[in-house]
């Protein structure tokens, strides 16, 4: 896997997204996991990999590697996502209910504990268990798209929701950009936007896009832009 480094475009050119498989039954469905015996560490990340990584977000490392190991997904770049959306609390609780380390929705969270087979998605473990599993459904909708876009598109739908980066992908596919890259995305990202009614009735039936309009699309690409940056910076200090 290519090593991120600046420029963002470059960065990403990660292969993790094509690397998912679909797992087994009886990987997905069991018992919520032992988060004590997971989170006590283990032979998989040594102290030596992570100097220059807060203990805060080194903690939580073996899980992640467990997880990501198991469904396909860079484990690193998992870091990057935690670090973004919760900066490793534990307990953070967004204002619309976005819970724990991968800050799921809650009516998220309720289908990924039926598909896991799992009583709760609240502790750290099954938290994570659950964000990654997530992030690798995701990455399903864009299995037409080069690796490289695959995984920022993911990482846009995981901030926005799938819904909205289809929306997004309808309007670029109007304007004659690719719908399949990040950059035809991301340029149609602001379009979204109420001011632009007389666009989506060109796209639309319904006269707006289906997921409703959206204005916080500066956050979604913020949101790309630093877990670029944040896996930079872990890659280097636990690999």
């Amino acid at each position: 896997m290519a090593r991120l480094k600046a420029p963002l475009l470059l960065l990403m050119t990660l292969a993790f997204m094509g690397c998912f498989q679909t797992p087994s039954t009886s990987e997905i469905v069991g018992r919520p996991d032992s988060q004590r015996d997971e989170l006590a560490g283990g032979p998989d990340v040594q102290s030596s990999h992570v100097s220059g990584v807060s203990a805060r977000g080194a903690q939580f490392a073996p899980v992640v590697k467990r997880y990501a190991d198991r469904y396909g997904v860079d484990w690193v770049l998992v870091l990057a996502v935690m670090q973004q959306e919760s900066r490793f609390d534990k307990n953070a609780l967004s204002h619309k209910g976005a819970f724990g380390l991968m800050q799921i929705m809650p009516q998220t969270r309720m289908e990924l504990e039926e598909r896991l087979g799992v009583g709760e998605t609240l502790t750290p473990s099954n938290n994570i268990k659950a964000g990654i599993y997530h992030l690798k459904r995701l990455s399903r909708a864009f299995s037409t798209s080069s690796e490289e876009d695959k995984t920022l598109l993911t990482l846009a739908a995981y901030n926005a929701g799938l819904a909205r980066i289809k929306d997004a992908q309808a309007l670029a596919s109007h304007l004659g950009e690719d719908p399949q890259t990040w950059k035809g995305v991301r340029s149609a990202l602001p379009l979204l936007s109420r001011r632009y009614y007389t666009l989506h009735q060109q796209v639309w039936p319904e006269g707006q896009p289906k997921a409703g309009t959206f204005s916080d699309w500066r956050q979604t690409t913020n949101y790309v832009d630093r877990i670029a940056e944040y896996y930079g910076h872990y890659d280097v200090a636990m690999r």
